[in-house]
């Protein structure tokens, strides 16, 4: 059974979580504007939508089918649709399978361009390896003591965190294999396809962040034509700040472009 939330009235906006999240990231992260209907639910192996099922299906298209079916579920023709570092890969591929469906795409701290990241591929793979072998609480223990750990945690204390959550997840054992096919999946394989997006959209990145590079956003905002980019505060730097940037840049976005 999917689970998903809403809250607001108007306009829905689909805002999807990242990789080991859930609702409550998008819904804690940003408020609707008057006028806007905000929708999250928690993809396959995430939050409270269970059970894990054909595991097969744990890869972005199968998570923007939901998202279609979640819509047609909910008798909404139209949406915007977005979504926070795999939420974006999402949305994506959402839109460029299904635009007829999409008002307008907001982009925030993308993780994915037209193929994986290796470095992600080989940090979420050596997280999930430490699941499997020592299982969730032990495996934290040691990679708590790697030199990856230490790097990232130097890098971006919340960085650091968020990969310590995937250990702290309560189905971290049921729902590995969610680190080990997603961060190996893309949401396109040429960037070429981002040409034929015409509606309105936000893409938002920060730097001070080895999980979402910075470049990424930039790339793909300069990829989809029109497409606006703003720049967020890092975490590091402040997450009250960064939560403010993502409010004010979202809010504008959807009162202003979206209609």
């Amino acid at each position: 059974m999917f689970h998903y939330r809403e809250t607001g009235w108007g306009v829905p906006f689909v805002f999807q979580h990242g990789l080991g999240g859930d609702v409550n990231q998008p819904f804690g992260l940003f408020q609707p504007p008057p006028g806007f209907r905000l929708l999250a639910f928690d993809c396959r192996a995430h939050g409270e939508t269970y059970p894990l099922g054909d595991v097969d299906k744990i890869s972005l298209a199968a998570f923007a089918g939901d998202l279609l079916t979640l819509l047609d579920r909910l008798a909404v023709p139209r949406a915007v649709v977005g979504g926070i570092s795999m939420g974006a890969a999402v949305a994506l591929n959402f839109v460029l399978n299904h635009p007829q469906r999409v008002l307008g795409l907001v982009l925030s701290r993308p993780a994915w361009l037209d193929r994986p990241s290796a470095y992600n591929i080989a940090l979420y793979g050596q997280i999930a390896r430490l699941i499997r072998e020592h299982g969730a609480a032990q495996g934290l223990a040691v990679f708590k003591q790697s030199a990856e750990y230490r790097r990232v945690l130097g890098e971006s204390p919340d960085a650091a965190n968020s990969l310590v959550g995937q250990f702290e997840h309560p189905r971290a054992e049921e729902t590995v294999i969610k680190l080990e096919r997603i961060p190996s999946d893309a949401p396109l394989t040429d960037l070429g396809a981002l040409k034929a997006i015409s509606i309105p959209t936000l893409v938002l990145a920060s730097r001070q962040d080895p999980v979402h590079p910075f470049e990424y956003g930039a790339t793909l905002a300069r990829a989809i034509p029109g497409a606006l980019f703003r720049e967020l505060t890092p975490k590091s730097v402040s997450k009250e700040q960064h939560a403010q940037d993502v409010q004010s840049f979202v809010s504008d976005f959807l009162l202003h472009h979206v209609r």
